[in-house]
């Protein structure tokens, strides 16, 4: 059993990797090399972060051994959100989510971004999921596309599940804050249903000049208590473009109070994934 550690700061969104595991179908990116646990916790460790979150790499599919791997191994350092084949019979489906929660999993993750078509969120089994997420304590992690946003987001939150969107929400750059999708998260997130990760500005146009700014000033005006921080490593896609520090100081230099700084890095991230 690992030692309780005293939190310095959570990372909300980070992957592992290994490159011989069986990738799923319609993949729209896949790993450059291994990325193990002991390597994203010696990261952590380098940059004075104790706990962190580990979150299901599409390309896996509903493969979680790796992650359930990791989790077993330091229980009281990592968390997870995992990708779940949503038509197990129902007995199956409740009885590996209990499962899994019990090895540290807190979420179920709808990585549907860059699909030919999105599941149905409101089909029956997508529905039970929903319920099951809910009755189990366990948020719905989303990732899609900024104009698809409106036909999965209302049928989560009328469920009753909580929602965590990945990357600001994912909004589309060229629209920025005025986006329908970021106005409808806004709307979400003062409300106290959706949670949002300051993660990824890279993926927002950030490293070609976007500012992040407007997003994070319309975000902290809101809620800043539902906003947690995240590095998005190794950065699929973008690897050794930018330093694990970076993706600290971009964020950490956007917001002026120190305060809620450490809500966002430690207080608000401790109670979403219940470490």
């Amino acid at each position: 059993m690992q030692e309780k550690r005293v939190i310095t700061g959570i990372d909300c969104h980070a992957h592992i990797m290994a490159v011989d595991l069986p990738l799923a179908p319609e993949i729209h990116s896949r790993p450059i090399r291994d990325f193990s646990a002991e390597e994203y916790l010696s990261v952590l460790s380098a940059n004075g972060i104790s706990h962190g979150v580990l979150t299901a790499p599409s390309f896996y599919g509903s493969n979680n051994s790796l992650l359930l791997d990791a989790l077993r191994s330091y229980p009281t350092q990592l968390r997870g959100t995992v990708i779940i084949n949503p038509n197990l019979e129902k007995q199956d489906l409740e009885r590996q989510l209990l499962a899994m929660r019990e090895q540290g999993v807190v979420g179920i993750r709808l990585n549907w971004i860059k699909k030919k078509s999105i599941p149905d969120i409101n089909s029956a089994q997508y529905q039970r999921l929903l319920v099951l997420a809910k009755d189990l304590d366990l948020h719905i992690e989303l990732f899609l596309e900024d104009r698809l946003q409106e036909q999965v987001v209302p049928p989560i939150l009328a469920s009753g599940a909580t929602l965590v969107l990945d990357h600001f929400g994912n909004p589309d750059p060229k629209i920025g804050i005025n986006s329908a999708s970021f106005q409808n998260t806004l709307r979400g997130l003062g409300s106290g249903q959706i949670w949002v990760k300051l993660s990824a500005p890279y993926r927002l146009g950030y490293l070609d000049g976007v500012s992040i700014q407007p997003y994070i000033d319309a975000l902290l005006a809101t809620n800043p208590k539902q906003l947690v921080w995240a590095s998005d490593w190794p950065w699929v896609g973008h690897e050794n473009q930018f330093t694990y520090a970076d993706s600290i100081r971009w964020i950490q230099s956007s917001v002026a109070s120190a305060a809620i700084w450490e809500d966002i890095f430690i207080h608000n991230p401790k109670s979403l994934f219940h470490f």
